[in-house]
């Protein structure tokens, strides 16, 4: 399976999440191509038979300019996304906490739960970020890939 990892980070914790989640992947020999929004030609998700999009949660539960830019510039919506991201529940409190995450989920139809991680995925969050990557290839396994 081939997975595009695309992701926006500010603070460094959505690129790590996406780091791990690629990591993890990669132990599952699955093909993975790891892109940081805003930073080049964008991918041809096309290309590929997953594609994760990572996102912060910025301001007052808005998704960042450069994640709308890049859905915007892709033209379409993929059949397969899955959607993860990282927020602070100190802006906002839980209402708000990763809504970026829900609004991109809910665009792209993502037939499968959301991640949503507490600013750093280090420490405990870490088998969080395994699990539910491990819950994404499961699911394609079962209903993606036939």
């Amino acid at each position: 399976m081939r997975v595009l990892i695309c992701y926006a980070s500010f603070s460094g914790n959505t690129k790590e999440t996406a780091e791990l989640i690629a990591e993890t992947l990669m132990k599952e020999q699955y093909d993975i191509k790891l892109y940081r929004i805003g930073t080049g030609q964008i991918p041809d998700p096309s290309l590929f038979d997953v594609m994760m999009i990572g996102s912060f949660t910025w301001a007052k539960g808005a998704t960042p300019n450069d994640v709308k830019d890049f859905v915007y510039e892709i033209g379409y919506k993929p059949p397969h996304v899955y959607v993860f991201g990282t927020g602070d529940t100190q802006f906002g409190g839980d209402y708000l906490f990763c809504n970026a995450v829900e609004k991109l989920a809910k665009f792209y139809n993502s037939s499968y739960e959301p991640l949503k991680i507490e600013q750093s995925p280090r420490g405990s969050q870490e088998s969080k970020v395994i699990a539910w990557t491990k819950g994404v290839i499961k699911h394609c396994q079962l209903y993606l890939i036939k």
